[in-house]
């Protein structure tokens, strides 16, 4: 397929040098300010060094890219809140000119979710999104293999920032401002890292799974969400004392008013939630086949990508 990828970070940037590994062509890669359009396929290399040389990926303009030919927009600009923008405009502009839409920003699925689908029912495209839960986690596709009436609640470790802040913690005894600093100093957070560390990555990704679950329109406004800045060591030395342990747990229930809570909890040291560093966890609770434990790397531009071009690989 003839792909245009929107969004030139470590998502976007690995989705373009794997696509031609998938038996796919980028045919357009837009950045924040610049674009490269070539119908017949763009030199990826040669694009992308031009990014880290110059810090333009081309000569055109976004609007560039969103008006060229393509069968799949992958839109991977940074997520953002309330009304999803650009990323929802971008994905609806595709779809009504019939082309599919395969998300990796997390925002217009967990934000504006009925929207979505309603472009979508009036084209002919599809939209997937595997990549806005779990990375390269194969957690959605899953869930519509069982078939979403069958999976009656979902838990899990969904951001591996606050997981590897609690696992240093816990492990060594120190306070979550040293350990921030080690992992901001080793790449794991990011300068600012409000949005993992408060649990609004976590929530993100549990709202999603609240909409696919309930057909709904879950919001960020709906959940619950307590992050991880208060946590002292003494609070997990105290866990440990008992087998127990503090993560970031994400949770939500089936129905057709899903309930969706985000905080630390107290879970089995040796347990099944008990994933460490980076790693994340999803456990899936179903009527017929009982309680599935899906785990992997969750963040990072080539595993995240590796699941948006699984998601290519599925269209019709």
């Amino acid at each position: 397929m003839n792909i245009a990828v929107v969004g030139c970070g470590a998502v976007g940037r690995a989705v373009c040098e794997l696509a031609g590994s998938y038996g796919h062509r980028v045919t357009a890669i837009a950045d924040s300010t610049s674009a490269a359009v070539d119908e017949n396929g763009l030199d990826v290399t040669t694009v992308l060094d031009r990014k880290a040389e110059r810090g333009t990926v081309g000569s055109g303009d976004r609007e560039h890219a969103l008006a060229s030919e393509y069968d799949v927009l992958v839109e991977a600009t940074p997520t953002t809140l309330g009304d999803a923008e650009p990323g929802f405009s971008h994905a609806e502009r595709a779809l009504a000119r019939d082309a599919h839409v395969v998300l990796a920003n997390k925002g217009p699925v967990a934000e504006r979710y009925g929207d979505l689908r309603a472009a979508e029912r009036d084209s002919a495209g599809t939209v997937l999104f595997e990549a806005t839960v779990g990375g390269a986690i194969p957690i959605l596709s899953t869930i519509a293999d069982l078939g979403s009436e069958d999976v009656t609640a979902v838990r899990g470790v969904l951001n591996g920032t606050a997981n590897f802040v609690l696992s240093r913690m816990s492990a060594e005894g120190l306070d979550y401002e040293h350990v921030l600093a080690e992992a901001q100093d080793l790449g794991v957070a990011e300068t600012d890292p409000t949005f993992d560390v408060e649990g609004t990555d976590a929530a993100l990704k549990c709202v999603i799974l609240a909409n696919v679950l309930g057909d709904g329109d879950v919001t960020l406004d709906d959940a619950q969400v307590e992050g991880i800045t208060r946590l002292t060591p003494s609070a997990l030395d105290l866990a440990s004392e008992d087998g127990r342990t503090v993560r970031l747990v994400g949770e939500v229930t089936d129905g057709e008013d899903p309930t969706v809570r985000v905080g630390p909890r107290l879970v089995p040291e040796h347990g099944t939630l008990a994933v460490t560093g980076t790693q994340n966890i999803v456990q899936l609770e179903t009527r017929h086949a009982g309680q599935l434990n899906l785990s992997g790397r969750g963040a990072g531009g080539r595993a995240t990508a590796s699941a948006v071009l699984a998601d290519i690989g599925r269209l019709p």
